[in-house]
């Protein structure tokens, strides 16, 4: 069974909380193919991960720890980008407008954006001397067809073979992944969850992409839901901070969305 949960707003949809309930409620191994972090508002993630000689994110961390056996984040997010945020207009290499993008962790190798600003501690702890540079857009793109796309497939394969998998996607990004025929598909947001059919959503996804694959992996949600409807809609209770850490409580609380959507799955 494989089932994606995707968000339809950017920040703080609630995404990360039902992906490990839903772990913990199947028994299932949760995936986050990309993620990222920023320098300055997510410091004490960033820190925690560096100073250990490693690049990872809380949402990953906490996949790693709903999931069943015991999981490195790095195995469940392949991709990890570092932010920071960029003074002014100047909006980079990749167009993100005041971010700044720093480097990205491919599964265990590193690349660096020599153009920007790249924090003491993450020369001190992480490998960069090894890193691939690069300073145009061009040159990150073709590092990206090299490192990137493979780490993709990769996890792709992971994903398709595995007994009970959740895919949490990232931002309000409807797909995280290419070509994987998810059974059923959550889209969270505060207070709701509406389930989707895995084969409609999908087809939705291609209906705002124009094609089967191209644009696939930067559909918003937003879009994605004007060309399907929900099979249910389902109400999530609010969760105190410490309510959201476990994620036996949080499938108790949203056992409700998660019957629905398994039984969506299973239709």
């Amino acid at each position: 069974m494989r089932l994606l949960v995707a968000g339809d707003a950017r920040v703080d949809a609630g995404k990360t909380t039902f992906s490990t309930g839903l772990c913990e409620y199947l028994d299932a191994t949760g995936f986050k193919p990309r993620a990222g972090n920023d320098h300055w508002f997510d410091h004490d993630d960033y820190l925690a991960a560096v100073t250990d000689g490693r690049l990872y994110g809380k949402d990953a961390k906490r996949l790693a720890t709903a999931s069943p056996g015991d999981r490195r984040p790095e195995e469940l997010n392949p991709l990890h980008r570092l932010w920071r945020p960029e003074p002014g207009s100047d909006t980079g290499i990749i167009g993100a407008s005041h971010r700044q993008f720093v480097l990205d962790r491919v599964g265990e190798r590193y690349v660096v954006n020599e153009r920007a600003d790249v924090p003491d501690d993450a020369r001190e702890h992480l490998p960069l001397d090894e890193a691939i540079h690069v300073g145009t857009l061009d040159e990150l793109n073709a590092v990206m067809e090299q490192l990137h796309a493979p780490a993709l497939a990769e996890i792709r394969e992971t994903v398709e073979g595995a007994d009970r998998a959740v895919v949490e996607s990232y931002a309000d990004i409807a797909l995280p992944l290419q070509d994987v025929a998810f059974d059923a598909v959550a889209v969270v947001e505060p207070e709701r969850a509406r389930v989707y059919d895995g084969g409609r959503y999908g087809r939705a996804c291609e209906a705002v992409s124009g094609s089967p694959r191209e644009g696939r992996l930067e559909e918003r949600v937003e879009d994605v839901l004007s060309f399907c409807d929900p099979l249910a809609t389902c109400t999530l209770p609010a969760l105190s901070s410490d309510e959201r850490s476990h994620p036996a409580t949080v499938a108790d609380a949203y056992e409700v969305a998660y019957e629905a959507l398994v039984t969506a799955a299973l239709s």
